[in-house]
Protein backbone atom coordinates (compact mmCIF):
# COMPACT_ATOMS: atom_id res chain seq x y z
CA UNK A 1 0.00 0.00 0.00
CA UNK A 2 2.58 2.78 0.78
CA UNK A 3 4.56 1.17 -2.52
CA UNK A 4 1.46 2.33 -4.48
CA UNK A 5 0.57 6.00 -2.58
CA UNK A 6 4.43 6.98 -3.49
CA UNK A 7 4.24 5.72 -7.15
CA UNK A 8 3.73 7.28 -9.71
CA UNK A 9 0.10 6.08 -10.85
CA UNK A 10 -0.75 6.03 -7.11
CA UNK A 11 -0.15 9.77 -6.62
CA UNK A 12 -2.13 10.53 -9.77
CA UNK A 13 -4.98 8.83 -8.05
CA UNK A 14 -5.16 10.38 -4.94
CA UNK A 15 -4.87 13.67 -6.50
CA UNK A 16 -7.90 12.68 -8.97
CA UNK A 17 -9.82 11.21 -5.46
CA UNK A 18 -9.22 14.52 -3.81
CA UNK A 19 -10.22 16.05 -6.85
CA UNK A 20 -13.37 14.56 -7.10
CA UNK A 21 -14.37 14.82 -3.81
CA UNK A 22 -13.66 18.79 -3.72
CA UNK A 23 -15.54 19.19 -7.09
CA UNK A 24 -18.57 17.69 -5.25
CA UNK A 25 -18.72 20.07 -2.23
CA UNK A 26 -18.07 23.05 -5.13
CA UNK A 27 -21.27 21.86 -6.67
CA UNK A 28 -22.77 22.00 -3.38
CA UNK A 29 -21.69 25.34 -1.79
CA UNK A 30 -22.05 27.07 -4.67
CA UNK A 31 -25.94 25.29 -5.03
CA UNK A 32 -26.39 26.84 -1.30
CA UNK A 33 -24.86 30.34 -2.33
CA UNK A 34 -26.92 30.73 -4.91
CA UNK A 35 -30.04 30.28 -2.90
CA UNK A 36 -29.24 34.17 -2.21
CA UNK A 37 -30.11 34.80 -5.80
CA UNK A 38 -33.46 32.88 -5.50
CA UNK A 39 -34.19 34.82 -2.11
CA UNK A 40 -33.41 38.38 -4.08
CA UNK A 41 -35.90 36.77 -7.09
CA UNK A 42 -38.70 35.90 -4.25
CA UNK A 43 -38.13 39.11 -1.91
CA UNK A 44 -36.50 37.10 0.49
CA UNK A 45 -33.25 38.14 0.91
CA UNK A 46 -32.19 38.97 4.08
CA UNK A 47 -34.70 37.27 5.83
CA UNK A 48 -33.79 35.66 9.14
CA UNK A 49 -35.88 34.87 12.19
CA UNK A 50 -36.07 36.48 15.30
CA UNK A 51 -34.87 32.72 16.96
CA UNK A 52 -31.67 30.94 16.87
CA UNK A 53 -33.81 27.91 15.74
CA UNK A 54 -32.52 26.13 12.57
CA UNK A 55 -34.37 26.11 9.81
CA UNK A 56 -36.97 28.30 10.86
CA UNK A 57 -39.99 28.92 8.85
CA UNK A 58 -38.96 32.93 8.76
CA UNK A 59 -35.84 32.06 7.27
CA UNK A 60 -34.76 32.87 3.62
CA UNK A 61 -33.51 29.82 1.64
CA UNK A 62 -29.68 30.89 1.96
CA UNK A 63 -30.42 30.94 5.75
CA UNK A 64 -31.65 27.70 5.43
CA UNK A 65 -28.55 26.44 3.66
CA UNK A 66 -26.61 27.92 6.11
CA UNK A 67 -28.63 25.96 8.87
CA UNK A 68 -28.03 23.20 6.96
CA UNK A 69 -24.22 23.38 6.94
CA UNK A 70 -24.34 24.00 10.92
CA UNK A 71 -25.69 20.73 11.46
CA UNK A 72 -24.15 17.59 12.69
CA UNK A 73 -23.11 15.37 9.74
CA UNK A 74 -22.00 18.93 7.82
CA UNK A 75 -20.04 19.15 11.13
CA UNK A 76 -17.92 16.03 11.27
CA UNK A 77 -17.52 16.33 7.55
CA UNK A 78 -15.41 19.62 7.72
CA UNK A 79 -12.54 18.02 9.03
CA UNK A 80 -12.88 15.49 6.09
CA UNK A 81 -13.04 17.95 3.98
CA UNK A 82 -10.21 19.79 5.35
CA UNK A 83 -8.15 16.22 5.22
CA UNK A 84 -9.27 16.43 1.10
CA UNK A 85 -7.94 19.67 0.76
CA UNK A 86 -4.57 19.25 2.28
CA UNK A 87 -4.03 15.72 0.19
CA UNK A 88 -4.87 17.61 -3.11
CA UNK A 89 -2.51 20.58 -2.77
CA UNK A 90 0.19 18.15 -1.42
CA UNK A 91 -0.05 15.60 -3.86
CA UNK A 92 -0.04 18.24 -6.56
CA UNK A 93 3.13 19.85 -4.91
CA UNK A 94 4.64 16.67 -4.82
CA UNK A 95 3.31 15.54 -8.80
CA UNK A 96 4.74 19.77 -9.56
CA UNK A 97 8.26 18.52 -8.33
CA UNK A 98 8.26 15.47 -9.96
CA UNK A 99 7.37 16.78 -13.29
CA UNK A 100 9.74 19.16 -12.94
CA UNK A 101 12.78 16.96 -12.49
CA UNK A 102 11.92 14.71 -14.93
CA UNK A 103 10.73 16.75 -18.16
CA UNK A 104 12.96 20.01 -16.80
CA UNK A 105 9.78 21.90 -16.61
CA UNK A 106 6.28 22.25 -14.71
CA UNK A 107 3.69 20.07 -15.88
CA UNK A 108 0.81 18.81 -14.15
CA UNK A 109 0.84 15.07 -14.83
CA UNK A 110 3.83 12.42 -15.35
CA UNK A 111 1.56 10.98 -18.08
CA UNK A 112 1.42 13.19 -21.75
CA UNK A 113 -1.23 15.58 -21.51
CA UNK A 114 -3.60 15.57 -24.83
CA UNK A 115 -3.95 19.08 -24.13
CA UNK A 116 -0.40 19.96 -23.60
CA UNK A 117 0.02 21.62 -26.58
CA UNK A 118 -3.35 24.14 -26.82
CA UNK A 119 -4.46 24.34 -23.40
CA UNK A 120 -2.79 26.64 -21.26
CA UNK A 121 -4.45 25.83 -18.04
CA UNK A 122 -3.13 22.40 -18.48
CA UNK A 123 0.64 24.12 -18.72
CA UNK A 124 -0.18 25.72 -15.35
CA UNK A 125 -2.27 23.90 -13.05
CA UNK A 126 0.91 24.44 -10.38
CA UNK A 127 0.50 28.40 -10.61
CA UNK A 128 -3.53 28.31 -10.73
CA UNK A 129 -3.06 26.28 -7.61
CA UNK A 130 -1.21 28.71 -5.85
CA UNK A 131 -3.71 31.68 -6.78
CA UNK A 132 -6.39 29.53 -5.73
CA UNK A 133 -5.07 28.35 -2.25
CA UNK A 134 -4.13 32.20 -1.91
CA UNK A 135 -7.32 33.63 -2.32
CA UNK A 136 -8.77 30.51 -0.31
CA UNK A 137 -7.61 32.02 2.32
CA UNK A 138 -8.76 35.80 1.95
CA UNK A 139 -12.21 33.98 1.63
CA UNK A 140 -12.55 31.68 4.62
CA UNK A 141 -11.20 35.21 6.46
CA UNK A 142 -14.53 36.52 5.22
CA UNK A 143 -17.07 33.82 5.50
CA UNK A 144 -15.56 30.66 7.78
CA UNK A 145 -13.98 32.48 10.47
CA UNK A 146 -17.18 34.40 11.22
CA UNK A 147 -19.18 32.06 10.94
CA UNK A 148 -18.40 28.06 11.31
CA UNK A 149 -15.26 28.89 13.51
CA UNK A 150 -16.87 30.65 16.52
CA UNK A 151 -19.51 27.52 16.46
CA UNK A 152 -17.47 24.99 16.44
CA UNK A 153 -14.21 25.95 18.12
CA UNK A 154 -15.36 29.48 20.31
CA UNK A 155 -13.07 31.85 18.62
CA UNK A 156 -13.96 35.08 17.59
CA UNK A 157 -17.62 36.50 16.94
CA UNK A 158 -20.14 34.45 15.71
CA UNK A 159 -22.58 36.37 13.15
CA UNK A 160 -26.17 34.56 12.31
CA UNK A 161 -26.60 36.26 9.60
CA UNK A 162 -25.33 35.23 6.47
CA UNK A 163 -27.01 38.04 4.34
CA UNK A 164 -24.95 40.53 6.44
CA UNK A 165 -21.49 39.04 5.63
CA UNK A 166 -22.58 38.37 1.34
CA UNK A 167 -23.34 42.40 1.21
CA UNK A 168 -20.33 43.04 3.63
CA UNK A 169 -17.83 40.97 1.59
CA UNK A 170 -19.03 42.53 -1.66
CA UNK A 171 -20.07 45.85 -0.88
CA UNK A 172 -17.20 47.10 -2.64
CA UNK A 173 -16.51 46.88 -6.49
CA UNK A 174 -13.34 45.97 -5.82
CA UNK A 175 -14.04 43.14 -3.80
CA UNK A 176 -15.65 41.48 -6.05
CA UNK A 177 -13.29 42.49 -9.06
CA UNK A 178 -10.94 40.36 -7.00
CA UNK A 179 -13.12 37.31 -6.38
CA UNK A 180 -13.95 37.66 -10.47
CA UNK A 181 -10.23 36.47 -10.54
CA UNK A 182 -10.11 33.52 -8.01
CA UNK A 183 -13.99 32.11 -10.48
CA UNK A 184 -12.02 32.44 -13.33
CA UNK A 185 -8.75 30.59 -11.95
CA UNK A 186 -11.17 28.33 -10.47
CA UNK A 187 -12.55 27.80 -13.27
CA UNK A 188 -9.77 27.08 -15.64
CA UNK A 189 -7.78 25.07 -12.68
CA UNK A 190 -11.73 22.61 -12.56
CA UNK A 191 -11.81 22.57 -16.65
CA UNK A 192 -8.33 20.72 -16.85
CA UNK A 193 -8.58 18.44 -13.88
CA UNK A 194 -11.95 17.28 -14.54
CA UNK A 195 -10.64 15.59 -17.55
CA UNK A 196 -7.70 14.46 -16.41
CA UNK A 197 -9.08 13.06 -13.26
CA UNK A 198 -10.61 10.64 -15.88
CA UNK A 199 -7.64 10.38 -17.50
CA UNK A 200 -5.99 8.74 -14.93
CA UNK A 201 -8.53 6.13 -14.61
CA UNK A 202 -7.85 5.03 -18.25
CA UNK A 203 -10.84 7.28 -20.04
CA UNK A 204 -8.22 8.78 -22.10
CA UNK A 205 -9.03 7.75 -25.96
CA UNK A 206 -10.12 9.87 -28.66
CA UNK A 207 -14.02 9.20 -27.90
CA UNK A 208 -14.11 10.00 -24.21
CA UNK A 209 -11.47 12.38 -24.56
CA UNK A 210 -13.76 14.77 -26.55
CA UNK A 211 -16.48 14.15 -23.96
CA UNK A 212 -15.15 14.58 -21.21
CA UNK A 213 -13.77 17.81 -22.32
CA UNK A 214 -16.80 19.07 -23.04
CA UNK A 215 -18.31 18.03 -19.75
CA UNK A 216 -15.71 19.51 -17.79
CA UNK A 217 -16.41 23.29 -19.14
CA UNK A 218 -19.78 22.71 -18.63
CA UNK A 219 -19.42 21.03 -14.76
CA UNK A 220 -16.55 24.24 -14.16
CA UNK A 221 -18.60 26.75 -15.61
CA UNK A 222 -21.95 25.92 -13.19
CA UNK A 223 -20.05 25.77 -10.48
CA UNK A 224 -18.23 29.21 -11.55
CA UNK A 225 -21.35 30.46 -12.56
CA UNK A 226 -23.05 30.17 -9.22
CA UNK A 227 -20.40 31.56 -7.50
CA UNK A 228 -20.24 34.85 -9.57
CA UNK A 229 -23.97 34.95 -9.62
CA UNK A 230 -23.85 34.91 -5.83
CA UNK A 231 -21.39 38.09 -5.58
CA UNK A 232 -22.88 40.38 -8.14
CA UNK A 233 -26.20 39.91 -6.34
CA UNK A 234 -24.85 40.58 -2.85
CA UNK A 235 -23.17 43.64 -4.68
CA UNK A 236 -26.34 44.97 -6.18
CA UNK A 237 -27.96 43.89 -3.02
CA UNK A 238 -25.54 45.67 -0.86
CA UNK A 239 -26.10 49.22 -3.16
CA UNK A 240 -29.60 48.87 -2.86
CA UNK A 241 -29.40 49.63 0.82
Amino acid sequence: MANFLTSSIGKKFIQSVSGAFLIIFLLLHGTINFFSVLDSLSGKFGAVAADDTLFSTGDGLFKLGCDFMSTGFISIMVPVLALGFIVHIGYGIWLTIDNYKRRGGIKRYEVASKAKNDSWSAKNMAILGVLILGLLGFHLAHFWAKMQLPEMFGIGNYEDNPYTLLMATFSKWWMVALYMVWFVALFLHLEHGFWSMFQTIGWNNKKWHKRLKVTGIVVSAVIVLLFVATAVNAYVEAMAL
